[in-house]
């Protein structure tokens, strides 16, 4: 009996498929080349029976990208890159090629400079300890930042400027175009003007327009652009447009390796960055005799200490994998899956038609990526527990997650959290989630999906079958 439902659940299941395909023609073309991809070059994900659904988490890493970089390393000997002996010098050249192939993959011309940091976080702090605050200056963020780009505000706020956000809808989580024009056009008198926004939500998967840099640039406006969750999943063309700063990790690209971000820096822009500090292999000279030292005057000035030189050249090797797969299919292909996941999560609903799920955000597939932030409800319209869902997902080997995403301007919007009780909470309270939890009276968090690079159907299906068990 067990083999005949098994049986009668896959034909449902290639019924299902067959229709898919059907509507979704450039994931159908694209089915075999992608399949063929995921056996070869991912076969652990089901081999190990894997739903990774967590790919703005990390993304995974391909066979062939971590064959080549263990090959490459045994064929050479390295050395510190800070040094003119023939080991040194071949750790700097594949740097140097590396950055620059950095800069062609995102067609950045002679424009940019490419500084090589532990990931974005670190790329956002370079920027925020050295962008030249003061108190006639002006910091501009979004109440969906991540708390990477959040904190830079505590640099503005020590050296007196002042800041503010800019609010988003709570219909669909996307920004108030209006007020964002009212902001950027105002603060005429101040000087050294920073705006600071994501190209993509880490959260909602929400795209924030790219056309607000040209509009911040006329008003006198520095812009910094966030593109670690934009990057994966999109052409970022630095000839198109011209933000000052942009900061992203490559391990969100290609997952392979760890560790190594950038801040990509137009040339126009760096002098404007005062770094505060100097360290080793930041400066040309330094004298403990006089306090004095010289910053280097490339883009080295800021990558301190030394050089992942053994790691940096992996990312070639990520860059050149995602350019031989092809972002144009992968776009592709995700819009599909996301298009088809958000339609069939609005249609789950309990025997008294009160829906099980509830997205936050676009309730579309219009002018947004393959990451979606949602709620499980009970059939009296109770939230259920973030932690229970993500238990029993683990259970499965479902690898979503719950929390906040380091982003809490969205996490207090989808929970209908004021400021107000918020001022109350701060100033009695120590830094606990669950006393936060215990003193608003609400649950926090979300859940949150999000497709990549090696997704397919049947992990969309596992996923919508894991959230049909929770039907009353």
């Amino acid at each position: 009996m067990r083999d005949i439902l098994s049986s009668t659940f896959q034909i449902a299941v290639n019924m299902d498929y067959t229709s898919f395909c059907q509507k979704n023609i450039e994931y159908h073309h694209s089915a075999k080349t992608f399949d063929d991809i995921r056996h070869s070059e991912y076969a652990q994900l089901d081999k190990e029976g894997h739903v990774y659904l967590d790919y703005t988490g990390g993304n995974l890493f391909s066979r062939s990208q971590v064959v080549k970089h263990l090959d490459f390393l045994q064929q050479h000997v390295f050395g510190n890159p800070h040094s003119t002996n023939p080991t040194s010098l071949l750790s700097t050249k594949y740097a140097e090629e590396t950055r620059k192939a950095v800069l062609d993959y995102f067609n950045a011309g002679d424009d940019y400079y490419c500084v090589f940091t532990a990931n974005a976080t670190q790329a956002l702090k370079i920027v925020g300890e050295s962008y030249p605050f003061d108190h006639k200056s002006h910091f501009l963020l979004l109440f969906d930042n991540h708390n990477s780009v959040n904190g830079i505000r505590e640099y503005a706020k020590r050296k007196g400027a002042s800041f503010e956000y800019n609010p988003v809808y709570l219909e669909d989580l996307r920004i108030d175009e209006i007020k964002l024009h009212q902001k950027l056009t105002s603060n005429k008198y101040k000087h050294n003007k920073l705006f600071a926004y994501p190209a993509q939500s880490n959260v909602t998967g929400v795209k924030h327009d790219l056309k607000w840099i040209e509009l911040a640039h006329e008003n006198g406006w520095d812009v910094l652009l966030d593109a670690a969750a934009f990057v994966p999943t999109n052409t970022l063309d630095l000839q198109q447009i011209k933000p000052d700063y942009v900061s992203l990790s490559f391990y969100k690209i290609f997952g392979y390796p760890t560790g190594i971000g950038a801040l990509l820096i137009q040339k126009k822009a760096f002098e404007k960055l005062d770094k505060p500090w100097f360290a080793g292999g930041t400066v040309s000279y330094a004298s403990v005799t006089m306090p004095e030292f010289f910053l280097v005057e490339n883009q080295e000035r800021f990558e301190e200490g030394t050089l992942n030189y053994l790691s940096i050249p992996a990312v070639k090797i990520g860059l050149d994998w995602i350019q031989e797969i092809g972002m144009d299919n992968i776009q592709k292909r995700l819009a599909s899956l996301t298009g088809y996941l958000i339609d069939e999560l609005h249609q789950l609903k309990h025997s008294n038609g009160k829906s099980l799920i509830h997205i936050f955000g676009p309730e579309n597939n219009v002018k947004r990526g393959s990451t979606i932030i949602m709620n499980f409800f009970d059939k009296l319209e109770n939230k259920i527990n973030v932690d229970e869902i993500e238990y029993k997902a683990n259970l499965k080997k479902i690898s979503i997650r719950i929390g906040c995403f380091c982003n809490p301007g969205i996490d207090e919007i989808t929970n209908c959290i004021t400021s107000e009780e918020l001022s109350v909470f701060y100033s009695s309270r120590d830094d606990a989630h669950y006393d936060k939890i215990h003193f608003l009276g609400r649950m926090r968090g979300a859940i949150r999906i999000s497709l990549g690079l090696m997704s397919n159907y049947e992990d969309c299906e596992k996923f919508l079958d894991f959230c049909r068990s929770f039907l009353q």
